[in-house]
């Protein structure tokens, strides 16, 4: 016979064992539940992530996605070229997306350079890699972006960008995983150039007017929508205030409109904060923003989220990181380029 503290002890840890076991079993169902959790495909329509395919800063976010008027440095290669002759400046950015209920990511990186050329010609290059709903659509695309912006004077300005996207898709589609319902299953169905064309008129230094053309060849192409966009800014060193409208013929197979506005202020020399809305009728759907920043001269940083509101509620985080580099010491003197 065990002495009465021997059987304390073996029963004691057979109790540890059976708790030991069953908080087990429990994290392990924990597990599954959040990988079956994390492969669940979105259940938003493909457009709200896609968001046009419009790929956007996190100043631009934050602004409520209209930033086409008052938009300088890598911002204005994706809204709107003809402002990356606007400001002197030798940046490179790296940004990246995150839309937890889209099931979207997007990183990439862009550069624009207006201090080379004499003339003050200005020059743009970025790409962005997407992925939107592996485990649903399964979408995923590179989008490559060249651009070239000439000043006329100190008020007018003008610009375009070439863009290469290049698309696959290889989610089922409403027949499930059907050869006619899938697609062209681990092919690229979208290999496509366009082009973007933008002016920007300035008759006074703190008020800007632009309008801009999107996506102006392949115009039946659903990926590539073809978008007018106007916006009207008016804004100095401490603040900025901006209306955009984007009119799109294609998306919805009827013209829609997308209108935009928001606001920022800079505090300190060194944080600016910013606020935006916007109305999408394609969607049906009120959008508003946030987004903050910290401006040094070597060097920026930035955030900005955006929450769709309604029946199809989404959150878009956008981050970026930009250095600048005329402020280095290593850009080269102006008088001897073009």
């Amino acid at each position: 016979m065990q002495p009465q503290g021997v059987r304390a002890r073996t029963a004691e840890r057979r109790r540890a064992r059976r708790s030991g076991g069953v908080a087990l079993a429990a994290g392990l169902a924990s597990l599954c539940v959040a990988g079956a959790a994390a492969a669940d495909p979105s259940e938003l329509p493909p457009e709200v992530g896609y968001n046009y395919g419009e790929t956007e800063t996190a100043r631009i976010a934050a602004l409520g996605g209209g930033l086409r008027a008052l938009g300088s440095s890598t911002s204005a290669l994706f809204q709107n070229p003809a402002n990356m002759a606007v400001t002197r400046v030798y940046h490179v950015t790296a940004l990246g997306q995150i839309w937890p209920q889209a099931s979207r990511q997007s990183y990439g990186a862009a550069a624009v350079d207006s201090i080379v050329s004499s003339t003050g010609i200005a020059g743009g290059l970025g790409g962005t890699w997407n992925q939107q709903d592996p485990d649903g659509t399964d979408r995923q695309y590179n989008d490559i972006r060249v651009g070239l912006a000439m000043p006329f004077g100190e008020t007018f300005f003008v610009g375009a960008t070439g863009r290469m996207l290049s698309l696959s898709q290889n989610g089922p589609g409403p027949l499930g995983t059907s050869r006619v319902s899938g697609g062209l299953r681990d092919e690229r169905i979208v290999q496509a150039f366009t082009f973007d064309v933008g002016a920007t008129l300035k008759p006074v230094p703190e008020l800007a007017l632009a309008v801009v053309g999107h996506n102006l060849t392949n115009t039946a192409e659903a990926f590539l929508p073809l978008m007018v966009g106007g916006g009207v800014g008016y804004g100095t060193r401490e603040f900025g205030l901006e209306a955009n409208v984007v009119l799109d013929t294609t998306t919805w197979g009827h013209t829609t409109a997308r209108w935009m506005g928001g606001g920022e202020v800079l505090l300190g020399e060194s944080v600016a904060l910013r606020a935006g809305y916007r109305f999408d009728t394609g969607l049906d759907a009120h959008s508003v923003s946030g987004g903050a920043a910290y401006i040094d001269q070597r060097f920026s940083v930035d955030a900005a989220v955006r929450q769709t509101l309604g029946e199809y509620s989404a959150t878009a985080i956008v981050f970026g990181f930009t250095l600048h580099i005329e402020s280095t010491g290593l850009t080269p003197d102006p008088a001897a380029g073009f």
